[in-house]
């Protein structure tokens, strides 16, 4: 919660951001990144130097908070700060207070109410009222990640899509019936080895013009074993996250209808778990997608662009639209590659790469660009089938991020397409990003609410 103030309530701690020398004090604190000193139990200073945008606004309104420990109210001292470094401030404070306490008996430590102090509060309002829209979504992103998957069924992801009606968006769901009707082979023999049946959810955005949607695609595997090329067992409880990109396709069309955007959207929504059982499909089957492309399944741990194709074709021939962005948790070599600090990006059109980037450098959701080469094609190559779904693991190190990337361009139609490989980066790594530690990041919900808002709100560029 946040209260937009001109003086803090009683009780509040007061949080002050300190530029570098911009209030001298005999302890030696400086005011650069990451100081912290304690005024009294009633106020501290939180170094702030260097911070020249509104992202960097968004880091210390984050260190903010850390620094505020067990303190349930506080208040962000933004009083005479530019109007967007005030935003910054304050929704760096929200993201980082954030926390997921649903299934706890308690509540966890640490802000519940937070004040933002400004001269003029009515200056704020429009600004803040668009920064409240994309928080919307991010936060919405970041409870389905959260959740564990005994709870967030493909079912029951399905369902707290449909509450999204309420705010405007249309809602559709396919089951099995429907999906074997369309040919989607790839989704259906992903998720043929649970009880969870799998969905795929289109969420459609009307917009304020007549024009092709832009259209988001999700990878939601609610929980992914690997299959019968099972994953081990150190870590897979974190396999519970592999529907973030899903998560954040939704959290953008979340965003898009809290501000009413004009731009007409749609999101595509592959949800599936990836289980073990003697009806799960085996590494060697050949599969019928359904553009109607053969694929030779080679490792059933590679699901996630098995699910992609599938959804990237049917919004491709359905929607028509305008582009084409896919977010997925999709490989490890894209995290050897960039670590937790960027997404891998690929692409078949560079303006929309470099709008993409350009938006994530906005909100801090960072993107990297990657190739994907003719070779990586190449390697595709299958003997019995259209193409293989990767490379047989064990023949040494592979590029199985440009690989996957390969393989989904094969399904986009021609039409502008990007794909965000988001793994590594939809939980935060470290103790001083704008998310603690451990917990969902939303990554991917504010850069395409971002994305939209700068490359396709014009009517008169389509």
């Amino acid at each position: 919660m946040l209260k937009i103030r001109r003086a803090p309530s009683p009780g509040a701690l007061l949080l002050r951001p300190i530029l570098e020398g911009g209030a001298p004090h005999p302890s030696g604190f400086q005011g650069r990144p990451g100081e912290v000193l304690e005024i009294s139990p009633a106020e501290r200073w939180i170094g702030a130097d260097g911070a020249s945008s509104a992202h960097e606004w968004e880091r210390v309104g984050a260190a903010c908070i850390a620094a505020a420990g067990e303190a349930r109210r506080v208040a962000l001292d933004a009083r005479g700060l530019p109007v967007q470094f005030a935003v910054g401030l304050a929704t760096g404070a929200l993201i980082r207070a954030w926390r997921f306490d649903r299934l706890k008996s308690g509540r966890s430590p640490g802000p519940r109410r937070i004040e933002l102090l400004v001269e003029e509060p009515a200056l704020l309002a429009t600004p803040w009222a668009r920064a409240e829209a994309a928080l919307a979504g991010a936060s919405f992103a970041r409870e389905l990640v959260a959740e564990p998957a005994n709870r967030l069924t493909p079912a029951e992801f399905a369902h707290r899509l449909r509450g999204l009606r309420t705010e405007g968006l249309k809602v559709s769901v396919l089951g099995r019936k429907e999906l074997q009707k369309l040919g989607a082979g790839g989704l259906l023999a992903v998720g043929q080895g649970s009880v969870h049946p799998p969905r795929l959810v289109i969420l459609r955005w009307k917009g304020g013009f007549k024009a092709p949607p832009v259209a988001f695609i999700g990878k939601g595997i609610c929980f992914d074993t690997g299959g019968i090329s099972i994953k081990g067992a150190a870590g897979m409880e974190a396999m519970r996250a592999d529907m973030a990109g899903a998560a954040a396709c939704a959290g953008a069309m979340l965003a898009l209808a809290r501000r009413r955007s004009p731009c007409p959207a749609v999101a595509v929504l592959a949800l599936a778990e990836n289980a073990t059982s003697g009806m799960a499909y085996r590494p060697g089957d050949v599969l019928r997608m359904l553009g109607g492309q053969s694929v030779e399944v080679v490792d059933t741990d590679a699901e996630g662009r098995l699910v992609l194709a599938d959804a990237l074709h049917f919004a491709a021939r359905r929607f028509r639209p305008q582009a084409l962005l896919d977010l997925a948790t999709l490989t490890g070599s894209v995290v050897t590659a960039l670590g937790h600090h960027r997404a891998g990006l690929f692409s078949n059109d560079p303006p929309l790469a470099t709008a993409a980037t350009a938006a994530g450098e906005v909100v801090g959701e960072r993107l990297w660009p990657l190739p994907i080469g003719e070779r990586h094609r190449e390697d595709l190559r299958s003997d019995i089938a259209d193409l293989k779904q990767c490379m047989p693991a064990g023949k040494g190190p592979q590029p199985d991020a440009s690989h996957a990337a390969a393989f989904l361009r094969e399904f986009v139609g021609g039409l502008p397409w990007a794909h965000l490989d988001i793994a590594g980066v939809e939980t935060a790594e470290h103790t001083e990003g704008l998310a603690a530690k451990d917990m969902p990041t939303g990554f991917g919900a504010r850069l395409l609410d971002a994305l939209v808002e700068r490359h396709f709100e014009d009517p008169h560029r389509i």
